[in-house]
């Protein structure tokens, strides 16, 4: 069975609403797709009601929580998680509180910066009271500022940059340890993008249970040492294409990046 195992919606910084990235996974004629929102379980279930409709699709609910490790990001995805247990609810309603204080904070910084954003106008191009940097660096782009999302991160969003503010997060523990309470599946997303090799083993030692190696971003060089890490640690190896919806090169990345689950037996026993 095919799964993509990285896929956001609107309810996070994805385009596409659950059921339109259901409707895409139809037609890209994979089994199944895991619901990896930043920090909020808000679109597994109506990506779970809607497939219901539809006969041979398969919803993972996951989630994808961001952590830091020194000066870098890390990023945990977390699989066939509790998204009904209290206490993701109330983890995830923090983080999104503090996802738009600091959204707003970036806006003034961008304005401070002598260029004009309107929060409203940010928010109009996010859904469902989330606001997190690409939606700030689209809003960048609509305005003319800057030719791209990725030139807006590099020039302002980006850690060390002008108009860039910190935001909480849970530790790395924490989150696995969560996912965990949550009868879930730790798996430390886009290894091969970090910098910080060692932030690999320091997932490892905090009890992470699989590596994801197949990833739009990952080259054959990352796919393979993160095969050697998986193995000589005995970790699950996931992949998926992280799709946010855009489409590159005339297409969605959604259904290109994916892995076998029925060589997951872990995995492959919980799908219903």
């Amino acid at each position: 069975m095919i799964f993509d195992l990285h896929v956001h919606t609107t309810y996070s910084d994805g385009l596409l609403t659950p059921n339109e990235v259901i409707d895409l996974a139809v037609k890209k004629g994979i089994d199944g797709i895991a619901i990896t929102d930043h920090d909020t379980i808000l679109g597994i279930e109506p990506a779970i009601q809607y497939s219901k409709r539809i006969d041979g699709i398969f919803i993972i609910p996951g989630i994808e929580l961001g952590c830091v490790y020194g000066d870098e990001d890390i990023h945990i995805l977390g699989y066939f998680i509790d998204y009904k247990s209290p206490d993701i609810i109330y983890e995830t309603n923090r983080l999104k509180d503090d996802r738009i204080l600091r959204g707003l904070k970036m806006i003034d910084k961008i304005n401070a910066l002598g260029m004009k954003l309107d929060p409203l106008e940010v928010k109009s191009l996010a859904k469902n009271d989330y606001i997190g940097r690409p939606h700030i660096a689209r809003a960048l782009v609509k305005r003319g500022y800057v030719d791209s999302v990725q030139e807006a991160f590099e020039m302002y969003l980006n850690r060390g940059k002008q108009a860039f503010v910190e935001r909480h997060t849970l530790s790395v523990k924490e989150s696995i340890d969560l996912i965990h309470r949550l009868k879930g599946i730790a798996v430390l997303a886009h290894p091969g993008l970090l910098k910080n090799k060692k932030a690999i083993e320091y997932c490892i030692e905090k009890g992470i249970d699989g590596l994801e190696a197949i990833h739009s971003k990952h080259t054959k060089d990352n796919v393979k040492n993160i095969l050697d890490i998986g193995n000589k640690h005995n970790l699950i190896i996931t992949g998926g294409s992280d799709c946010h919806g855009e489409i590159i090169n005339g297409e969605y990345l959604l259904g290109k990046y994916y892995i076998n689950i029925d060589h997951i037996s872990n995995m492959k026993g919980r799908i219903k």
